[in-house]
């Protein structure tokens, strides 16, 4: 049982880092509109750990020995790991102006990655820094590709 929560956690807090600051930073080089990007993190936090859950359970349903209470265990542990991660991002938001904020989710997302890295390397017997550079590394990619999108989208209005 303890599996199947720390895989719901770990693909929610992963999906939950990855896809707010995608679209923290993708709206924020489109906008300064702090109510749109409120708005977008609040979306993801109810849509998309929905779909994640949904995910996760349909993947663990095509298990042929799965059984029912660890497919729940799956679902509601992605379902609240994502959640709770991406409405973390709004407190930065809320709180401090945009263009401190968006650094802050930046670092806060980090954070959690590699402390969530760092776990994972030590329950494999792995060097953490390895795990935690390559998580980051392709955070990173994958944010800098975004920002690079919106500021084209800016550009392109």
């Amino acid at each position: 049982m303890i599996s199947y929560i720390k895989k719901g956690i770990g693909f929610g807090l992963t999906s939950g880092v990855i896809t707010t600051l995608g679209m923290l930073i993708g709206l924020s080089a489109i906008s300064e509109s702090k109510a749109i990007i409120v708005g977008g993190i609040i979306s993801i936090a109810i849509a998309d750990a929905a779909s994640d859950a949904l995910g996760i359970h349909i993947a663990e349903e095509s298990h042929e020995k799965s059984e029912a209470r660890h497919i729940w265990t799956a679902t509601i542990s992605t379902f609240i790991s994502k959640f709770v991660i991406a409405s973390s991002f709004l407190v930065p938001l809320l709180f401090l102006d945009m263009r401190l904020a968006v650094p802050v989710c930046v670092l806060w997302g980090f954070f959690l990655l590699t402390v969530f890295s760092y776990k994972i390397a030590k329950d494999r017997d792995e060097n953490p820094l390895i795990t935690i550079l390559e998580h980051i590394s392709i955070a990173s990619v994958v944010l800098i590709i975004i920002h690079l999108t919106g500021e084209l989208i800016r550009r392109l209005q």
